[in-house]
Formats: C-alpha cells, structure tokens, sequence
C-alpha cells in the first residue's frame, strides 16, 4: 500500500502578456491557482503544504473560494464551471455549469455564496449571473464588444458586478437580475483587473496602459487617478488590503507597487528583478500576507520593510518533469528534479524546503539525471552534459555531447559517466574537468541507459529495434555482449542495487525481470499489470522491490522474489503520466508527473 507523505504541489502556468487570478480563503489559510487541469490549494504559511484538484477534463483558468469558506468554483477553458466542497478531502461535486462556450477569464461570487459572474471569451456572449443552486440565470452581462478580463461583485447590498474588458471600457451592472447600467471610459488599453474595496464603496480599476483609477460605487464618479500612470507598464492585477486603506499592484515593468487610497500615492515600490521572467502578472493579499507571482511562475512573498527582497519565494517547476534522481549520501536525501523548459530544483524531501541549481543551467528539456558522490550529472536536449556539485547545488561544468541525449549512467567507483544519444553512446570521465573517451555510434535509437556496478555491464535499451543491447565496459571501452529480444519499443532498463537483476519496460506495458548474470528470464511472469505504457523503473536499495510509473497515471510496487505479488495505485497522479520514480530508502519512494508534481510516498508492505 502506498500513502502520500508529501506533495510538493507545481507552480502556476503563466504566459507572456496574460494575467493569472489568484483566488484567496476567506478565512486566510489557503490560495489557490490554476495549472494545467488542475486546481492547486496551497497552505499560505506553509506553501510546502498542498492539495490538488483534478476533476477537470480541459485546462483551468480561475478559482475562487465562496464567500462562506465551503466552496469553491473552478472553471476551465471550455466554458465550464464546477462548484465544489471545502470541507471534505474528496471535494464532492456540488455542480457543474456551462455559463457560456469559452475561455473563461475570471469568475466572482456575491456575497451570500448564492450568485456567481463568470466572464471570459464565449462564442455568444462575455459574460453571465447565474444561481449556484440551481444555475438559473440572473442577468445578462451585455454591453461588451471584445473579450472581458476580469469582474468583481460588490461585497455587500445593493450588489453590483464590475466588469474590465478589452474594448478599453470597464462595465457597470446593477440587480438581481443584473442589467448593464453604464461604462466607464479612461483607460486607453485593455482593462486587466477590475476590484472592490472590502466594504464595497469604492473599486478601482487597473489596464495594459499601466494607469489605475479609483471610483466610488455609489454614484460610479472618478475619485482619481494613481500616480501618473501608476506603473510603466501593464497593470496585470490589483488587490485591495484586508482594512481597504491600501491596494496592491502587479505590473510587467517588473515592480509591485502599495498604494494608499486616501492619497492616491505609491507607499512601497517593490523591485522584482531585471529579467524578462521578473514581470509580475498577479497578485494577492490575505491578512498580513502580500504575494505576487512572477512571469516564471515564482510565487513572492513580499516584505514591506524590505521592498527589494521577498520574505520567501516559491520555486519549483510549472512544466513537465522529466528527471529525477536522490542522493542518497546526504542526510536530507535530497532529491533532484528536471524539467522540459531546463531548470533544476533540489527539495529536502521531509519539509519541502527547495531552490533552483544556481548558474548556467540547460536551455531545454533536462532528458535524464544522474548522480555518484558529492556530483549530479545531467543531460539535456541542448546537447549538453553539465555537472552539479551537491555541496554548493550550483552547476559547474559542461561539454557538449555528439547527440541528442536520451539518458546518463555512471559507474560509482570509477566515477566514468556513460550517455546514451540518439545515435552514439559515449563515455566520460575525471568529474573536474571531464572529457570524452570513447564513444560507439548506434542505429537503434537509446531510450535509457543503466550500469551493472557489480560487473561492470552496460544496458541500454532500443526504440527502434526494441532490444535491450548488453555491453561490457573494459577500461573506457564498450563491447557488445548480447542482445535481449522485447515485443515493444524500450522505455526503460535498470539494474538492481546488488547487481543481481536487470528490469526492462516497453511501450506495450510489459516489465521484464533478467538474471543479470545469464541474462535469462528470473521467472516466467511477464508483469503486465499496467493499462498502457510503462515509462520509468526504480529498484528499492535492497534489490527486492521494483516500482514502475506509467502513462496510466499509477504506480505499481513489484516483489522480485515473490513474482505474483505487487500492489498498485491508481491515480498517484490524476490526470497526468507518471514520468520518473526513485527510492528513498527501503519504505519511501518519490514520483514526479507530467502535471510538474512531486510527490513522497510510504509503502507499507501487507
């Protein structure tokens, strides 16, 4: 059996030039984002602390949490909206509607938890109020003539819904049911946020023309503006503080800015950082917390008396995770995860405490991880391998290799590091300043690579040809000893710690168990519980258990010496593949998804 210890939950999915909302907990504990099909809830003390919400069919757009605390309403790129429950871990399914057909951009609850506005890009129309019992429409947000990016409903009686849009307008709408009242024309862009103050008797409004303004509800007449403009560049969100006496912005010139609303004057400029991934594209304030997320997906904390360093950041990865690897000669175990858009981050497994590798890292997908002693090696589809030192997690060295790499081995003792590439297979060595010794080209494109450090045998297994091809490593020389039949393309191979097994998997959902020393088959059991593709093996340090990660989105925990025995868990992560898997010690595994998760698990054995 297999229970979460931990998930270190992803990041949230930006993109250049469009702003993420940020959903906040009424009651202060949690926020909460969108990334791929999922809803990620994060505990704003401690972020380490996670859950995910994956009962989307398309990708999300917005979440917000019900002024009550007990729901919350996601939507998606489809048009679609799900209510659903807080207060149990199972998040039982309130309701799903479909306001309209479209990407819905933002979505706001009125203040009694009963109505809910959803705007965005729909084929009708750009917007609609409907009852979250029931889903009956109560009003038409009309008036609009191009894509709506944000609205809000006033926090109190009489309700008003605010709406900013892309036709440079923001929309004014009184009911239930709620009708067009009139339009408010100053900004000369897009209007990006749209927000109540907390008591609901003045909102501001914030546009792609860096301006911010601020009106009363009562009348709609203009207070001011802020600053002038307020930002150099794009407002992408604003966020009233808890006492409705400051706002907070996000903008792409790279600062977040505090402003007073008595004054209309800046308070605090917070300085981002110089770098294009420094633009700041949402914020929000919960209690005595300020968080902005960055166009890299970094969430801030902010500090106030320290405007030019976050209190904290959240690192992490918001793309895919495509290698994995422990080290085990440490303490903390620390694990080392890649990811297609080239970043490494190390994470201490039993708090989640992380960073990103420091230096000149890869500059696209990181293909496979490996580590010997106080060095990781990683090989990336920039045709590089680069070394990390463990004892700084900065990278340090690089070479460029004769192909695309699909996977890195090394042979501890010799501290040789062998790269499997699309059309060689290479070895390397002296970790300081290393340097290619031999390499061997090949036609049968290598999927993995793994090294027998008992005897010193090299596997490597084919796409092409779906064979495992066996090597012996004489010196920094590779001989081909034998080839091992597979009905399916390759997709991994891994010898066990004591030297004793090799495991293959293949693309046709089958795991293979050879005696590494005949290279027969260990028992006559092909496993083959798996619903589709097996993508990645991992031996337990004691050689008995092998667990594997699969396209089916589960993992299964397989007994060598007992061959009918295994245990599976489906849905280690919904929605999405299981793209690496690594031991911690005898009881602990970790796994890393296509959904840019880690996640730590017990296994407890019946």
């Amino acid at each position: 059996m297999l229970q979460n210890r931990n998930t270190f939950a992803t990041l949230p999915r930006t993109q250049r030039g469009l702003p993420l909302v940020l959903g906040g907990d009424p009651k202060g504990k949690n926020f909460l984002y969108p990334n791929g099909n999922s809803i990620i809830i994060r505990d704003i003390d401690n972020p380490s602390i996670a859950d995910i919400y994956t009962e989307h069919s398309t990708l999300t757009t917005v979440a917000k949490y019900s002024p009550s605390g007990f729901y919350i309403c996601s939507a998606d790129q489809s048009g679609k909206v799900r209510i659903w429950d807080t207060t149990q871990k199972e998040h039982i399914l309130k309701n799903e509607f479909q306001p309209f057909v479209g990407n819905i951009k933002d979505l706001a609850w009125s203040p009694d938890s009963q109505r809910i506005v959803a705007v965005g890009e729909g084929r009708e129309r750009f917007g609609h109020v409907f009852m979250m019992e029931t889903g009956t429409s109560v009003g038409e947000i009309a008036g609009h003539s191009k894509i709506i990016n944000s609205c809000d409903f006033r926090p109190g009686r009489p309700f008003r819904i605010i709406t900013g849009s892309e036709d440079n307008f923001v929309g004014i709408y009184e009911g239930p049911p709620f009708k067009f009242k009139t339009q408010l024309e100053d900004h000369q862009r897009f209007v990006q946020s749209v927000r109540f103050a907390p008591n609901g008797d003045l909102f501001a409004s914030a546009g792609f023309d860096g301006k911010l303004f601020l009106y009363k509800t009562n009348d709609y007449s203009k207070v001011g503006e802020f600053g002038s403009p307020a930002h150099s560049g794009g407002i992408y969100a604003i966020h009233w503080s808890p006492d409705g006496s400051q706002l907070l912005t996000a903008s792409g010139d790279k600062t977040c800015k505090l402003w007073d609303t008595n004054t209309l004057q800046v308070v605090t400029e917070f300085q981002m950082g110089t770098d294009i991934l420094d633009q700041q594209v949402s914020c929000l304030w919960q209690n005595q917390y300020m968080l902005s997320v960055s166009l890299s997906g970094f969430i801030n904390y902010l500090d106030v008396n320290n405007p030019n360093k976050p209190l904290r950041i959240v690192k992490g990865h918001n793309k895919t995770i495509t290698a994995l690897t422990v080290n085990k000669n440490s303490n903390e175990k620390y694990i080392y995860t890649g990811s297609t858009d080239g970043y490494i981050t190390y994470w201490n497994p039993q708090n989640g405490d992380h960073n990103r590798i420091e230096g000149k890292g890869h500059t696209n997908q990181v293909a496979d991880l490996a580590l010997t002693k106080n060095t990781v090696f990683s090989v990336g589809y920039d045709d590089r391998i680069r070394t990390i030192d463990t004892n700084e997690n900065k990278f340090s060295n690089e070479i460029k290799l004769d192909s695309q790499p699909h996977g890195v081995a090394v042979l501890e003792d010799q501290e040789l590091v062998i790269v499997a590439g699309y059309d060689t297979i290479s070895i390397y060595t002296n970790v300081s300043n290393y340097g290619k010794q031999s390499s061997i080209p090949v036609s049968y494109e290598p999927s993995s690579v793994s090294v027998n450090q008992s005897n010193k045998e090299v596997a490597v297994g084919g796409v092409k040809d779906h064979k495992i091809h066996i090597y012996i490593l004489g010196g920094t020389n590779l001989t081909e000893k034998t080839v091992l039949d597979q009905r399916a393309p390759i997709t991994d191979v891994i010898y066990s710690p004591d030297g004793k097994y090799l495991a293959a998997s293949d693309q046709n959902r089958k795991i293979v168990l050879y005696l590494s020393d005949s290279y027969e088959l260990a028992h006559e059991l092909e496993w083959g519980y798996h619903t589709a593709r097996v993508n990645c093996l991992s031996w337990s340090p004691n050689s008995i258990h092998l667990a594997s990660g699969s396209l089916d989105t589960g993992i299964i925990i397989w007994n060598a010496s007992q061959p009918n025995k295994h245990f599976t868990l489906k849905k280690a992560h919904p929605q999405s593949q299981v793209t690496r898997i690594e031991w911690l010690d005898e009881s602990t595994i970790v796994s890393t998804g296509h959904d840019g998760t880690v996640k730590v698990w017990t296994v407890i054995f019946g």
